[in-house]
């Protein structure tokens, strides 16, 4: 694919990092060139020569969201700037590539599959439900539904290395279940459908490999880092927020089936050996 019919919307965050590298020769724009959330600004920008817009952009701040201007935020770009980029995308003819969440769900379901109905527990969670609605009304569009991304930036795995580096041995939520995904497994799998033309919908991609909690995670995280002087305690989510206000509800099962995208021929990579990798960069 010739990158420079690409345009990454989100280009500075952990996905759209990793979109970069995959696709040097792709456009995007700053703020002040392109403010999705304005349609204005949609409206006046010169997508000529773009074939597809890869939307890494979000607002994910999940209990900031509860909050009355978070609840704001999290509405202007998870939803109306979504519908802004349909719009165009509609007008020119482009291929609309979305990157969704699990958190449209609330993690009763398993596993959950692309046709599972919305049910958000939180002002997230449905933020991220009314762009899949509106990227779906969209003839040629793809939609990501993935899980706990990890990537080049602040996340989950760096946080708890920092804390191994300090000494700490923390207590982690073990009630949620679900995989990570690497966003080289995301950008895999973009670059797949796009290569392939894939039948255009919503696929579930995450990393394959055992469902596990965070507390899981977090012991494979201090053995591959040698850390193994450090223990993890188990707590639950009710257990871990505790009189705090503010709060998100989360889904508590996190498990995508993957059999969509397997069916496109797309073979998944085990979030196991990615974490190895990962974690190996990061100590070494």
């Amino acid at each position: 694919m010739d990158n420079s019919k690409i345009f990454i919307i989100g280009a500075n965050g952990q996905l759209g990092t990793a979109l970069r590298k995959q696709y040097p020769e792709a456009r995007s724009a700053d703020v002040s060139e392109l403010d999705i959330t304005n349609r204005q600004s949609v409206e006046n920008f010169d997508w000529s020569g773009i074939e597809v817009i890869l939307n890494a952009a979000a607002y994910t701040n999940v209990d900031g969201a509860e909050t009355n201007e978070g609840r704001v935020a999290a509405w202007n770009v998870n939803a109306s700037a979504v519908a802004n980029l349909v719009k165009i995308a509609q007008e020119y003819n482009i291929t609309l590539v979305h990157i969704s969440s699990d958190y449209v769900f609330d993690g009763t379901v398993e596993p959950h599959t692309e046709s599972e109905p919305f049910s958000p527990l939180s002002v997230y969670g449905a933020s991220k439900a009314a762009g899949d609605l509106a990227v779906s009304l969209l003839e040629k569009h793809y939609i990501l539904r993935t899980t706990w991304v990890i990537g080049e930036g602040k996340n989950f795995v760096r946080t708890m290395l920092e804390l191994a580096k300090k000494g700490v041995s923390p207590t982690v939520v073990a009630d949620q279940i679900g995989r990570l995904t690497f966003t080289d497994e995301l950008v895999r799998a973009i670059d797949y459908l796009l290569t392939k033309k894939a039948d255009f919908g919503t696929y579930n991609v995450t990393n394959d490999g055992p469902l596990v909690s965070w507390a899981d995670i977090t012991r494979q995280i201090f053995t591959l880092a040698g850390y193994t002087n450090l223990t993890v305690t188990n707590t639950t989510t009710a257990e871990y927020f505790a009189g705090k206000e503010g709060i998100a509800h989360r889904p508590l099962g996190s498990n995508m089936s993957l059999e969509k995208i397997h069916k496109t021929g797309f073979s998944s990579q085990n979030w196991l050996d990615e974490l190895a990798e990962y974690v190996k960069k990061e100590v070494s």
